[in-house]
């Protein structure tokens, strides 16, 4: 393996990288937490106190949240100053979203105007749409939202059934219905996407194709809100389109190139949705940190108890490993962009990541469900009526899974991304893969050094070399019909995704030093490789048998020799600085 600063997706998988070169948390400038801070503070005073609100469906306050989120500066962190944005980088776009998902209602609400509405426009809009709409959208005069799924084409988008039919003066008629939009009840523009369809043709001919959809069209009209299991404090309504006249210069982008705006936005949805992820956990982890401190049982805090403590651990070691990767995700995009803030910087460095995505996606949602579930556990009766607010976050939740594309696609995606890659040549997964098998018959390999990180090290870059072993046999097993091997796949992405959060928290932790950054490193690490062991096992026997897997079980577990770690001892040190603190410790 080489050392590189990796400015290539999925690079880390066969390169050593070098902590100085990653961006964590710890080595964000003093600009970059003002504007953390300021968005922190506009949501403890100016959102939380009206979540009741929210909650009883006032679109008129929903709105006046959103112009005070213009006015100061949090609505165009990615927009052009020439736009009315303030163009800052994607460090600055991560803070404001982990401070805006300590409401998740709102962060809906905001990551829609922002992640989905502003974003397409801004990578995919012509100069003369950019200049109508972003001004209104980064003020937040004007409220957006993103139409792609219908209810029988969720994750399979592109089949979509609204059709577009041109008219003879190059307008279109657009008619159909759209699912599940967020702001649907009150936005002013909506980006749908429909099939460009001849009058008189088969949907089946269809160029999926986006447009800019203002409400003030005729034949644009909002349904009923939903009923949703959470978050109640924003608009979900379907889009209804009956022969909506749009003009020809609505289109956004080219004909028949919709799946490049709906996918490409998505990555920066998955993103900024795993900010507002770590954002909520962190708020989660110190109210179950305070509540246990003072919850007493058999006269002691519950925090003292051996059986809390392990859970409060466990929190705070999957946000610090959520949080590595953001970071490191935010600097790697930031670094591929060069400096650059145009679209076509943006939208390159966001093709290039958008691996590092679809992991951060899966592994932040995951995290806040489980940070979420065992809050509730930790309250006891208390976290499960409305007094509380553990019940309404459990529930708010649940959807990050379905979001921005289910977590079962993104699965698939990941380790399939990485495999068109590989076979492009523009990573070196197969070199990579056929030097660890001459590697596998060299008789030893180098001891770890003696620092309170190398052991863990050494298994973070055996664990890599795992990760290579499943790809590469996958990709031997099936070669194009790899696609088809669901079951492999979503193993071999889960294996890819502790792989990258565990280096990540290595690198983290690295670079920060100190007892509390190391303990959460080497738990999270100790426990990722026990998760990692047990699954390439099983992706293994899926795919060989006989002395092909008995060769293959072998080297794995040459790879994984490793040394326990007392993490029990670990996590009582990490419980007792968030009973302590009563915040979130890092």
């Amino acid at each position: 393996m080489t050392t590189t600063t990796a400015i290539r997706g999925g690079a880390w998988l066969t390169e050593e990288i070098d902590a100085a070169s990653v961006l964590t948390p710890e080595r964000l400038s003093e600009e970059h937490r003002l504007i953390g801070r300021t968005a922190e503070d506009f949501v403890d005073n100016e959102v939380l106190p009206v979540l009741d609100k929210l909650e009883a469906k006032d679109w008129a306050l929903a709105r006046d949240l959103i112009r005070r989120c213009g006015e100061l500066g949090l609505l165009g962190t990615d927009v052009p100053e020439a736009l009315g944005g303030v163009a800052l980088d994607k460090a600055a776009s991560l803070l404001v979203g982990e401070a805006v998902g300590r409401c998740a209602s709102f962060a809906t609400t905001f990551g829609a105007q922002t992640g989905l509405a502003v974003t397409p426009l801004l990578c995919f809009g012509s100069e003369s749409q950019k200049a109508k709409y972003l001004p209104g959208l980064v003020s937040g005069e004007m409220i957006g939202a993103y139409a792609l799924s219908e209810s029988g084409s969720g994750s399979d988008a592109l089949s979509a059934k609204a059709r577009a039919v041109p008219q003879p003066d190059g307008s279109f008629l657009l008619s159909g219905e759209k699912m599940w939009i967020t702001n649907g009840g009150f936005a002013d523009l909506f980006v749908v996407f429909a099939k460009v369809v001849q009058p008189g043709a088969d949907l089946a001919s269809g160029q999926f194709t986006a447009f800019l959809v203002e409400r003030a069209f005729p034949g644009v009209s909002s349904g009923k809100e939903e009923h949703k299991m959470g978050l109640h404090g924003s608009s979900t309504t379907p889009l209804i389109l009956q022969d909506a006249r749009v003009p020809a210069e609505n289109v956004l982008g080219e004909i028949g190139k919709g799946h490049k705006v709906a996918f490409n936005v998505l990555n920066y949805g998955r993103f900024k949705l795993a900010a507002m992820c770590s954002g909520g956990a962190r708020r989660v982890i110190a109210q179950a940190g305070a509540y246990a401190a003072q919850r007493k049982q058999f006269g002691q805090p519950i925090a003292s108890f051996g059986a809390v403590r392990q859970k409060l651990a466990d929190m705070i070691v999957r946000e610090y490993a959520v949080e590595a990767m953001l970071y490191r995700t935010a600097g790697l995009i930031d670094g591929a962009a060069d400096g650059g803030r145009g679209s076509d910087a943006v939208l390159a460095a966001l093709e290039e990541f958008a691996i590092e995505a679809s992991i951060l996606k899966v592994a932040s949602s995951e995290m806040i469900d489980a940070v979420v579930d065992e809050n509730v556990q930790i309250h006891g009766g208390n976290g499960f009526v409305h007094d509380y607010p553990a019940e309404g976050q459990y529930r708010d939740a649940r959807v990050n899974r379905i979001f921005e594309g289910t977590n079962e696609i993104n699965r698939l995606l990941i380790p399939g991304m990485l495999a068109k890659r590989a076979v492009k040549g523009t990573l070196p997964i197969i070199a990579a893969a056929r030097r660890l098998q001459d590697e596998l018959l060299s008789p030893s390999f180098d001891p770890p050094g003696d620092g309170p990180l190398d052991e863990a090290a050494k298994v973070v870059t055996g664990m890599k070399k795992v990760a290579l072993m499943v790809l590469g046999t996958a990709m031997q097993t099936y070669g194009a019909g790899l696609a088809d091997e669901q079951e492999v796949l979503t193993r071999a992405a889960d294996v890819i995704i502790d792989v990258f959060a565990a280096e990540s928290t290595l690198l983290r932790a690295s670079a920060a030093g100190g007892p509390l950054h190391e303990a959460a490193a080497r738990v999270f690490i100790n426990d990722a490789a026990a998760r990692v062991e047990a699954v390439a096992k099983d992706a293994l026997a899926a795919m060989t048998e006989g002395d092909m897997l008995r060769t293959l079980t072998a080297a794995l577990r040459r790879l994984l020799k490793v040394l326990p770690v007392n993490t029990v001892a670990l996590r009582r040190e990490l419980a007792a600085a968030l009973a302590d603190r009563r915040v979130y410790p890092f």
